[in-house]
């Protein structure tokens, strides 16, 4: 039998090597050593470190391990470019991105296998998906670049940006970050990750060549240390990040109360649900690539396979036979499914994970068949017998490991699917459009892809909920990630408060009692968990009531009601609408007891503010059947529907001032999206929205959706901070408390906004429109594929 006989009987792979020659030589040009690319020249090399192949050990180059001095270069350089590269038109800075572009296309091939030698990952991934998204990146954001006056009128670069990448996807990351940032028109400062620079650094070459201003561009390589002199230096506007959960965190604690703009990639565990009418074959190779690819180091991985139980012993036997035929072996063989994981480290670290799961009774399948005798490799692994608390289901792996469970209904599969800390990515597959699409909305994830998975476009929005972090990378939502509000510059410091000393009387001597008011909670009048209330004086220092004083227990109790209310997001919109309309009908009924309220507890007339308190329900009302999303239309046969979804439970604390308007600007909002809101009122003024308890009972408003709790706003504030329960939280206040919240909203990586003791005057029409709506929602882009 002939050879080519032989190959058709065996169908075996025979190797396909891709030449490493052209990125060796690359690397020899620079003496396989590098510094830092700083206001456009290149430094001398300081103390380096070594970039190794993860396929071989072998080293690669030496890189310079950056400095607080390099940092601080860096962001000098940026600084004194911004002016003018922000100052060009967006035609002028579009054809610089367009250069970019043409470059990485040009140098395709050298890219792909120095990502690969770099990374690990194999070359078929960084050729054919990889290299061609970075340039489909610098193309898509060269168009912002020229329409961005268009769609963003009264929006403004942040300025020097602070961009750090992660390993896994070294070059790709790098291009959603820069190539927004600058046709924003801000100027960066961008850290790769200390494994794979080399692309970065190759990256930095071409914007040498493509003529690009000194300073708009700065590369500065290190480890963990040049990453911590970014993100806390001051003269940095923004901070972007992608990589480890645990890190978003220790970013947002060092950020908080700097005013710096956050956006976040982190972190996931992402569920891949197969119903039991699913083309099986089908969803078995999409599960390949939600997987191994890139040997499972990705963070939107479908790491969590869901299988519904009728089918679940026909899918892992399927899957089981597929694994046998999965390659591993040398990441620039053109033959090979699974290269290199990153590092030793890497592989340690899963292995360890790997033993923990398996002492909590799970089963392990690999499938047969040698590893390469040196390089960090792992076989493909298919766990099972696991329960939702297991270890490898609850833990981000980043590695080839898939966990599988099986479910009986819908209802089961979302309430799996969901039980994670995460939220960045889902996987649905089901020949059952109608139960596909029920589903999707229901999973709290950024990103849903029916009947497919890793699909990604710079026109379609990416990124997470809840410990995924929060911000979009791509489409509209990624460019205005890099831009803030003009007017904000111009925003000065609030007044302080008055203090006003209590005259000493008797209560009793007034004309008529007045009644301690209760918190709201549920639905219903509540007394304080305390026991205590507060004194409410008027601008003489006279008493003229008291609210009840609530604590941690009554916050507690307050976002339990308002998740047991969550079903209000499900309402219709033009529900929604109607009931913030009967409140403002039902407040403008009684406006002339408001005004006098306002009046008695301020000393200024109060109609005017009862007037614009109604103007701004009747405002948000109107915008709550209209504020909606959009469909992408990505260059491949699917559409991308971006949702707009409410965070879920907001914790709204009041300013100060205002006692009515304050508060009704921050939750109408809040529930023209869909949200149930804990509201703090102003502490010094709280009876208008007592009073306020009375009108949400006669506007046909569910019990939960609005809860209120009067008493220290700063105490109260720290404790909804804390609250894992309550998904984003306003704060108005001053600077040191505005920190403090941005601080202990760590725990679940709430998104939050706060004014930082600046005057924001919530009277102004600029705050009736998406200025709060867009922070009171979340985008879900969920991908449909389209043809036979």
């Amino acid at each position: 039998m002939n050879k080519i006989a032989q190959i058709f009987q065996t169908l075996d792979y025979g190797p396909a090597p891709e030449g490493p020659e052209q990125a060796n030589a690359w690397l020899d040009a620079h003496g396989r050593k590098f510094g830092h690319f700083i206001d456009g020249r290149w430094t001398k090399p300081g103390k380096t470190f070594s970039s190794d192949n993860p396929a071989t050990g072998e080293s690669l180059a030496q890189i310079s391990d950056g400095t607080a001095e390099d940092v601080d270069a860096a962001v000098k350089a940026a600084r004194a470019a911004f002016k003018s590269w922000s100052a060009l038109s967006g035609y002028e800075r579009g054809k610089y991105l367009y250069a970019i572009a043409r470059a990485v296309q040009k140098h395709s091939r050298l890219f792909a296998v120095l990502e690969t030698m770099d990374n690990g990952k194999p070359i078929r991934e960084s050729r054919d998906i990889d290299i061609p998204l970075v340039a489909r990146h610098f193309y898509h954001h060269a168009g912002w670049a020229q329409q961005l006056s268009r769609e963003f009128p009264d929006a403004v670069p942040y300025g020097v940006c602070g961009q750090i990448i992660p390993w896994n996807f070294p070059l790709l990351m790098l291009a959603w970050k820069i190539a927004p940032a600058l046709a924003a028109g801000n100027t960066v400062i961008l850290k790769p990750a200390e494994f794979t620079s080399l692309t970065a650094l190759l990256f930095a070459e071409i914007c040498e060549r493509v003529g690009l201003p000194k300073g708009v561009v700065n590369i500065v390589t290190g480890e963990g240390a040049t990453g911590q002199a970014i993100t806390a230096h001051a003269g940095i506007d923004k901070i972007a990040f992608t990589g480890s959960t645990e890190v978003g965190k220790a970013i947002r604690a060092v950020t908080a109360g700097s005013g710096k703009g956050l956006s976040l990639e982190l972190g996931g565990k992402s569920p891949y649900i197969v119903f039991e009418d699913a083309d099986v074959d089908s969803a078995i190779e999409g599960l390949i690539d939600a997987i191994w690819f890139n040997q499972g180091q990705v963070c939107c991985a479908g790491s969590r396979l869901l299988v519904q139980e009728s089918i679940e012993a026909r899918f892992i036997t399927k899957l089981k036979k597929r694994m046998q035929s999965l390659r591993v072996g040398d990441p620039l063989d053109k033959s090979i499914d699974i290269g290199a994981m990153i590092a030793p480290v890497q592989v340690e670290r899963i292995r360890d994970l790997m033993q923990r799961g398996v002492a909590e009774g799970a089963e392990v399948y690999e499938p047969d068949g040698q590893l390469p005798a040196k390089g960090c490799f792992l076989k493909p692994a298919l766990v099972t017998n696991v329960s939702p608390a297991n270890t490898l289901v609850a833990e981000e792996i980043f590695g080839p490991v898939l966990v599988a469970m099986s479910f009986r209904t819908p209802e089961e599969a979302v309430q799996l699917a969901n039980n994670t800390k995460y939220g960045l990515a889902a996987t649905i597959w089901s020949e059952n459009i109608n139960l596909a699409l029920d589903i999707a909305p229901q999973i709290k994830a950024g990103v849903v892809w029916i009947n497919g998975t890793n699909n990604f476009d710079a026109a379609v929005g990416f990124g997470g909920y809840k410990e995924s972090g929060f911000g979009r990378e791509g489409g509209r939502e990624g460019m205005s990630a890099y831009l803030k509000p003009a007017w904000e510059k111009d925003l000065k410091p609030a007044p302080a408060a008055k203090v006003v000393e209590a005259k000493v009387g008797n209560p009793l001597d007034g004309s008529h009692l007045d009644q301690t008011a209760k918190l709201y909670i549920g639905g219903k009048q509540a007394r304080p968990d305390s026991g205590y209330s507060r004194a409410v004086l008027d601008p003489s220092g006279k008493l003229i009531g008291e609210a009840g004083d609530g604590n941690r227990k009554d916050i507690r109790n307050a976002v339990e009601a308002a998740r047991a209310a969550l079903g209000w997001a499900t309402t219709p919109a033009h529900s929604r609408a109607q009931i913030l309309y009967f409140l403002a009908e039902n407040l403008d009924y009684r406006r002339d007891e408001f005004a006098a309220r306002i009046k008695l507890q301020t000393g200024h007339d109060g109609a005017e503010e009862v007037a614009l308190s109604v103007e701004r329900l009747f405002a948000f009302a109107g915008w709550a059947d209209k504020y909606d999303g959009a469909v992408h239309n990505p260059p491949l046969r699917a559409v991308a529907a971006a949702m707009i979804e409410p965070l879920g439970v907001m914790g709204i604390v009041a300013p100060p001032s205002r006692p009515l308007l304050g508060s009704i600007a921050l939750i109408a909002p809040a529930l023209a999206m869909g949200n149930t809101v804990v509201l703090v009122p102003s502490s010094q003024s709280p009876l208008s929205l007592a009073d306020l308890y009375q009108v949400i009972e006669t506007s046909d408003v569910p019990n939960g959706v609005i809860n209120i709790v009067t008493g220290d706003s700063v105490a109260l504030a720290k404790t909804l901070a804390e609250h894992d329960g309550v998904d984003g939280l306003w704060f108005a206040g001053d600077a040191e408390a505005s920190a403090m919240v941005e601080k202990a909203s760590t725990s679940n990586l709430k998104p939050t906004w706060t004014s930082r003791g600046l005057y924001f005057d919530l009277a102004d029409r600029r705050f009736e429109g998406d200025y709060f709506l867009s922070k009171a929602t979340q985008v879900k882009n969920v991908w449909i594929p389209y043809g036979a």
